[in-house]
């Protein structure tokens, strides 16, 4: 039975509970046999919670979606009172810090009937695209081949739910950091709008709405389920945007009319590109083309050379890691230092600190104008949605972003480069998905990113459903972790 349920995407195990096929403490149980077995080569749940979640899979359970479905937090942004909240901090996990209360999101998971098996790992803060903090004991690896990154900073959701132990994980997005690990394990990626998920009841927004947060999963359907139920504003957000017409996990199977794409292949920040993921993201092209979407190169418009949409993005990062800083600060009684954190993270700190505030103005209104010239070539009728490589390499070797050499900022300049595609989006607030069409020479999955108008996220969930039936990836798994 376990081989056959660890294929399943979420929904089709919380069917199989529904219909008593099965019950979710054998789910629950399952999940635990299979992170026991692949985490000690994976590192991907920094902080397990296994008795919990047997307590909870036998007690009465929301019903919910994914009612006694097995499920892991990201160890950064949403949770439960009383969890584990390291953040890839070593500080924080020395003093065992725990959550102090249920966010918004972290209680509508709970509510969707979902049993939390424990906190996947992160990248201090979330930083960078690879989860190699220095507070775990090794680095998360990608369990389509070990050498290599699961991404970032939601690298250990991603890795888990690649190699089978749950279906679906919470996941988090500031910079690419759901659609990343996504396109590098092999998953669906969705991050969306600005202000579709509350981030409260503490937090308002992250760096003036960078951040948002969701899932990673195997399936489209887990995912636009997941946006049905953990949508919509709570109150004091301190905005809000548009709901949709109809349920999103309607648009799976809603079907698409033709649409224009536009096809993006050129870095956004003037770093290049690894031949495979520009072959890649051509042969999806072809498969649009093939269901009758039209499909053209285009160059999108920007506001300045390409650096200045990476000094000003890293000018809201370094900005919200001083924010972050000091909230550390009070959490542990004394002033942060930069013994208590990684060398990029200072080095952030530090910069945030100097830079003021009229400088985070302005990188604030540069994205804003960047969103502005992006929003008028869909509005005005040129494109529907953009499509591009999810990244500019195949996911790096383990160490690729080392960042203990006389710069540590350097770490981030290779971030850029991989992350050409997605923090842009971040930025302008438009939704964008990751969806694991193509795979490379190596065997490595290779995701394409699509990017849809402010609000869209119904016509990228309905693209996405389409392609999924043409082009199903369901039974293409991590090979080697475990027997799926």
């Amino acid at each position: 039975m376990d081989d056959q349920v660890v294929r399943l995407d979420a929904t089709a195990q919380a069917e199989m509970v529904a219909n008593g096929e099965i019950s979710p403490q054998e789910l629950v149980a399952g999940a635990i046999e299979r992170a026991e077995k692949a985490n000690p080569e994976l590192n991907a749940i920094c902080s397990p919670l296994y008795e919990e979640a047997t307590a909870v899979a036998a007690g009465d359970l929301p019903d919910g979606p994914f009612k006694g479905v097995p499920f892991l937090f990201k160890d950064l942004g949403a949770g439960l009172a009383g969890q584990p909240m390291q953040m890839g901090n070593r500080v924080l996990k020395e003093i065992d810090m725990r959550m102090p209360y249920d966010t918004h999101l972290g209680a509508r998971f709970r509510d969707a009937g979902l049993v939390t098996l424990g906190r996947a790992s992160t990248p201090e803060l979330g930083i960078l695209p690879t989860t190699e903090p220095e507070a775990n004991e090794g680095p998360t690896r990608n369990p389509w081949d070990t050498t290599r990154s699961s991404g970032g900073s939601s690298g250990g959701s991603a890795a888990a739910v690649a190699a089978g132990i749950v279906p679906i994980a919470h996941a988090s997005d500031g910079g690419g950091s759901i659609r990343i690990p996504a396109s590098e394990c092999g998953l669906v990626g969705l991050k969306a709008s600005r202000a579709r998920i509350s981030s409260g009841p503490v937090m308002g927004d992250s760096m003036s709405g960078l951040t948002t947060e969701l899932v990673v999963a195997h399936s489209v359907r887990d995912v636009a389920t997941m946006l049905d139920w953990v949508h919509g504003p709570t109150p004091g957000d301190p905005y809000g945007c548009p709901a949709p017409d109809r349920p999103y996990s309607e648009e799976v199977t809603a079907g698409v009319q033709p649409l224009r794409i536009a096809l993006l292949t050129e870095s956004l920040t003037g770093d290049s590109l690894e031949p495979a993921v520009i072959e890649a993201a051509r042969e999806s092209a072809k498969k649009l083309e093939d269901l009758g979407h039209e499909v053209t190169e285009f160059e999108l418009p920007t506001a300045g050379e390409p650096e200045v949409l990476y000094q000003t993005f890293i000018t809201r990062w370094a900005a919200g890691m001083s924010q972050t800083a000091d909230t550390l600060s009070l959490i542990i009684g004394r002033p942060l230092t930069s013994d208590d954190v990684e060398p990029l993270t200072w080095a952030l700190i530090e910069k945030g600190r100097t830079e003021g505030g009229a400088a985070y103005l302005s990188a604030v209104a540069q994205h804003q104008l960047i969103a502005r010239l992006i929003a008028g070539v869909m509005i005005d009728g040129q494109f529907d949605l953009i499509i591009t490589p999810t990244l500019a390499t195949l996911p790096p070797k383990l160490g690729h972003f080392d960042q203990h050499g006389a710069d540590p900022m350097d770490a981030m300049l290779k971030a850029r480069q991989l992350a050409t595609f997605t923090g842009i989006f971040n930025a302008t607030g438009q939704p964008a998905i990751s969806l694991p069409l193509e795979i490379s020479e190596e065997g490595l999955p290779i995701g394409i990113q699509f990017v849809a108008p402010m609000w869209r996220e119904d016509l990228l969930i309905q693209l996405a459903g389409e392609l999924e039936k043409a082009h199903p990836w369901i039974d293409r798994r991590a090979p080697g972790v475990l027997a799926a």
